[in-house]
């Protein structure tokens, strides 16, 4: 895995109309957007939604806050678990409160790539990095034009 890790090198195939997909990609990027190494984000990211399947908006946000610090510890995420935990269940509450818990949701709420990337980071925690890291494998499929 040198260099940027892709959504396939996580076996995630991004496609329109793939909620999981979309879903799964934006979690990694979340991890990946943070000054922790690729590596830790990588197996923090095969914990959480792999091996414990919080693959959902709603499945995440099941999750109590010690049980998402001791899931991303277990991945090695643990310079910032406690954010990370409070920002990840922030995030899953906002995209089911705003946007029907899915990322197609927020894609169709928006008015094109630019107000897609301005409510991407309304998400505590998201900003140009881990929007930067999404889009390089969502803008393909959700803004194929752009």
């Amino acid at each position: 895995m040198a260099g940027k890790i892709s959504a396939a090198d996580l076996g995630i195939h991004v496609r329109k109309g793939d909620e999981a997909s979309l879903f799964r990609w934006f979690v990694a990027s979340f991890l990946f957007g943070k000054r922790i190494g690729q590596k830790i984000a990588a197996e923090t990211w095969h914990v959480l939604v792999e091996k414990h399947g919080r693959d959902t908006p709603q499945k995440l946000c099941n999750c109590s806050h010690a049980e998402l610090v001791r899931i991303l510890g277990e991945g090695g995420y643990v310079r910032y678990d406690e954010s990370t935990a409070n920002r990840l269940s922030e995030l899953c509450r906002l995209l089911i409160d705003e946007y029907g818990g899915s990322i197609h949701g927020l894609y169709e709420a928006s008015d094109g790539r630019a107000d897609f990337e301005r409510r991407l980071r309304r998400f505590k925690g998201v900003g140009p990095v881990t929007v930067r890291i999404f889009m390089r494998e969502a803008k393909p499929v959700l803004f194929p034009a752009s």
